[in-house]
């Protein structure tokens, strides 16, 4: 028998360039089609996005899998060059919150091995641990190499929502088989490492790549939103609407800066904002708190509309009660605004206090409104932060880096292959 080498590396697989990687990236439920602000779509969809894009300008072949959630999608949908997206058949083909997918996800990971079968890919990357759970079934029976980024970990979820955790009771052994199998974890920020530690995977098995950010479309120049100049200043706060993400607490800090509006963006479409439970109970405490009038709630807007309403913003607001990374901060930060964020997770190697923004701890509508209060009040403080925040995100987090610091761990682990002999 004759020694194949390392099997199915993908190395080879694009004429014209020797390092070229056959990639898969499995996100069960965050497809990169998706619009932004919903329940379950919000910086994973954005991550998966990006960094396919980025991968394949760097010459590699990516192929997103993600759950059909509707009939009337195709099987396959070019995302851009190099980037295709399929859409798995796994469960009913509507949309299902994220928490009820578990009984769905052996279904997808049958897919997966059906297809690699067929046509295995070099390299895999799951996101989320559902997508680890159905990707590790797959590799470990046609023996290819997974690398999983978790983006949120059931540790954290727990400690923080108790009871209001609505995770199935499986997810943290999940998690722990999926770190312990996979050939390497790409955590996105220095506070997973050590919550990792404790589920017992070893740093010595992680590496750490951290989410990125579109330095083009998120820039301090381009369009701007109107901004009626009603109030003197204008905070934002973006992303999903759901209660971990502390809108409650910029909407009570904001009882504190009286000449401050407050834009909350994310949540259903603006026409069905009447009918969401969060907004409802959003309203009722600005009521409460006096400030309703001057609390604005934009819903999901459209991923091009971002930026644009970014740059109408004196200070970017992200009072999350936990951050398993936040792009939000390097949004803002690339569109030169200063950023307040709670204190933890991935926001701690974001944010730079006080060069690019200010800490606060979690849960404290004082603390918030102090913070934003002191930037508010001197403009070239703000100014100073806005372009410190520029420079921190060109220099660490456009996706051209992030996207070659994980091929560089993507080859790490190729490398460790082991070679085997006879036919496979």
């Amino acid at each position: 028998m004759t020694s194949l080498g390392p099997i199915n590396t993908g190395i080879g697989t694009t004429p014209g360039n020797p390092a070229a990687l056959s990639i898969a990236l499995v996100s069960e439920h965050a497809s990169p089609l998706a619009v932004l602000g919903g329940v379950d779509a919000g910086g994973q969809n954005v991550h998966v996005a990006r960094l396919a894009g980025a991968l394949a300008d760097r010459g590699h072949s990516v192929t997103v899998y993600t759950r059909r959630d509707s009939r009337d999608l195709p099987d396959r949908v070019p995302l851009r060059a190099g980037v295709e997206v399929h859409h798995v058949p796994a469960g009913p083909p509507e949309q299902i919150p994220k928490d009820e997918l578990l009984p769905h996800i052996l279904a997808f990971g049958r897919f997966l091995a059906r297809e690699w079968q067929i046509r295995p890919p070099g390299v895999v990357h799951s996101h989320f641990w559902m997508s680890g759970l159905a990707a590790l079934h797959a590799t470990r029976e046609l023996r290819l190499p997974l690398l999983h980024t978790y983006h949120a970990l059931g540790t954290v979820k727990r400690r923080h929502q108790r009871r209001a955790d609505t995770s199935p009771p499986a997810r943290i052994g999940c998690e722990r088989e999926v770190g312990l199998g996979c050939d390497r974890v790409i955590a996105t920020c220095r506070d997973e490492v050590v919550e990792l530690g404790r589920m017992g995977i070893a740093a010595d098995k992680v590496s750490v790549v951290p989410c990125g950010v579109d330095t083009g479309e998120f820039t301090p120049y381009g369009p701007v939103a109107d901004r009626d100049g009603t109030y003197r200043h204008r905070l934002i706060q973006l992303g999903r609407l759901v209660p971990r993400k502390g809108a409650a607490i910029s909407i009570a800090a904001l009882a504190g800066l009286p000449d401050a509006e407050l834009l909350v963006v994310g949540g259903p479409e603006p026409g069905r904002l009447d009918d969401d439970p969060e907004v409802r109970r959003l309203r009722d405490i600005a009521h409460e708190a006096g400030v309703a009038h001057r609390v604005r709630f934009l819903g999901g807007v459209p991923s091009e509309d971002v930026a644009p309403l970014l740059r109408t913003a004196d200070v970017v607001l992200c009072p999350g009660d936990y951050e398993p990374f936040g792009i939000v901060p390097l949004e803002a930060m690339a569109c030169g605004k200063p950023v307040v964020a709670s204190g933890v997770g991935g926001q701690l190697d974001t944010v730079a206090d006080p060069a690019t923004g200010r800490l606060v701890p979690p849960g404290d509508p004082e603390a918030l409104a102090h913070a934003v209060g002191e930037l508010l009040a001197d403009p070239a403080v703000r100014q100073a932060c806005g372009e410190a925040g520029r420079r921190r995100v060109l220099s660490r987090y456009g996706w051209a880096r992030v996207a070659a610091a994980t091929e560089s761990v993507y080859c790490e682990v190729l490398a460790t292959q082991p070679a085997v002999t006879g036919a496979i």
